[in-house]
């Protein structure tokens, strides 16, 4: 399984998980079975409110679930249309999330329980 998760910058698996999935600089995609980690630049970082590509920011990378801090009513329905689910991270690194998904710790993001406007998180 390969999971991605939003990162200001690549520092492995003590990177720390940035805020908001459509905004951040980067994403690190970890295989849960291999634990081999790959960094791509988010090629959607800037973009209109309500405008996030999940699919195209994430380059073409196939993943299985998103952890993230925050993340938008669109880009969250864009990627479960996609069968990709997305995850409440809790503050910490990669690993620690890592963690406590496989202990499935991290409730999943659903409709109305997503960020309203960048910079602006309701989680």
């Amino acid at each position: 399984m390969k999971i991605c998760l939003p990162v200001e910058k690549d520092e492995g698996l003590e990177s720390a998980v940035f805020g908001h999935f459509g905004s951040a600089p980067a994403f690190l995609i970890v295989d849960l079975d291999t634990r081999e980690s790959k960094t791509v630049i988010n090629q959607n970082a800037v973009h209109a409110h309500g405008a996030c590509s999940p699919i195209a920011a994430l380059g073409g990378q196939q993943v299985d679930a998103i952890l993230t801090g925050g993340i938008g009513g669109g880009a969250l329905a864009k990627l479960n249309a996609a069968g990709i689910e997305a995850y409440q991270a809790i503050n910490g690194t990669v690993k620690d999330n890592i963690e406590a998904f496989g202990k499935q710790a991290l409730p999943r993001f659903v409709p109305g329980h997503t960020c309203g406007r960048h910079g602006g998180c309701a989680h």
